[in-house]
């Protein structure tokens, strides 16, 4: 990490807040950080915000390598030729339509998507939810109260998953609150939760946040790691930590051209997940969102990736390989995916 872009900007803190205020979020920022010109970012940013963290930031090596390039706006963002033609899409997987109340997407008949948060520790440039980066608040206690009245009400849901923006980056009091009343129903077996923060602020997984979450057991927290440049001693311990009070981590990575595309290096990210006790859960297949086809890659060498990956390491370091369909549809195998 000596030589790494931004050193000079991240300080060792244990206050996690003050690394978060002192994020690259302009232009000109980022050109003092990376020296990437300003002038070919500043309109990407004016169109979707840009956040990269002090400790993300360095993590840089340079902006093009494959941890730049998941945070450093880049202008093929506002390249909209074929975009439309090729089913990218603010909102390709109808989570508005498919929202019966406020912030809860209900998809699957079993469980609920509950976006409590619009604010994440880095704002990546790949997003899912792209069109809400840094522009939604948090949840307010109303909404919550209006959610847990949904699925009170919603017999066959059995599973809640916190997502956002990144749920971890609310303050322990009320993501206690939440989880509290989401466990207090019936017919929710398990509390999940949906966060890049081990990863991409391990400053903020305190004892505290830590001792509160071992209290919603059986409590699951999928990380997301897309290279193993991202695994750092920092994530680790953060990661030991949460496993060490009894929480069950998983990984869902994304498959992203120029980042990960790479059978050596997802084979090198699964193996180094597993060492700290982290599962490898899902390898998403890109998704068809707006600005973000630069990163796409054609599920044949998906495909090709997974083969050479499940001939080179153990099974348990496989993650299963998924297409999300557009339309709501859900989650399938990539290979069962006629291309």
């Amino acid at each position: 990490m000596g030589s790494a872009l931004g050193e000079n900007t991240a300080r060792a803190s244990d206050d996690w807040r003050k690394i978060v205020s002192n994020s690259v979020v302009s232009a000109d920022q980022l050109r003092k950080s990376t020296g990437v010109p300003a002038e070919s970012v500043r309109p990407v940013i004016e169109r979707y915000p840009m956040r990269i963290n002090p400790y993300f930031l360095s993590l840089i090596r340079k902006p093009d390598d494959p941890i730049g390039r998941q945070v450093i706006p880049d202008p093929a963002e506002l390249d909209e030729e074929g975009v439309s033609e090729n089913g990218y899409a603010d909102d390709p997987f109808c989570e508005e339509a498919l929202s019966p109340v406020g912030s809860l997407v209900h998809r699957h008949p079993d469980r609920v998507l509950f976006l409590v948060s619009g604010f994440c520790a880095v704002y990546c440039r790949h997003c899912m939810r792209k069109r809400n980066a840094g522009r939604k608040s948090a949840v307010t206690a109303d909404a919550v109260r209006r959610a847990a009245a949904y699925i009170g009400k919603a017999c066959r849901v059995r599973e809640v998953i916190l997502s956002g923006g990144d749920p971890l980056l609310l303050r322990d009091a009320f993501l206690e609150e939440i989880l509290a009343q989401m466990a207090a129903i019936d017919h929710v077996e398990r509390l999940r939760i949906h966060t890049r923060v081990p990863c991409a602020l391990p400053a903020r997984i305190t004892p505290g946040l830590v001792d509160m979450l071992s209290r919603f057991s059986p409590l699951f927290v999928n990380i997301q790691f897309n290279h193993p440049d991202e695994l750092t001693r920092e994530a680790a311990d953060a990661c030991k930590m949460l496993a060490d009070a009894g929480i069950v981590l998983g990984s869902q990575s994304v498959l992203l051209k120029g980042v990960n595309d790479d059978a050596a290096v997802l084979a090198r990210l699964m193996e180094k997940l597993l060492s700290i006790r982290v599962r490898p859960y899902y390898l998403h297949h890109p998704d068809p969102v707006r600005g973000t086809a630069h990163f796409g890659v054609s599920r044949e060498r998906g495909v090709e990736i997974m083969r050479r990956l499940r001939a080179s390491v153990s099974g348990m370091a496989i993650p299963h390989y998924v297409v999300d369909l557009p339309g709501g549809r859900g989650k399938v195998p990539a290979e069962a995916v006629q291309v």
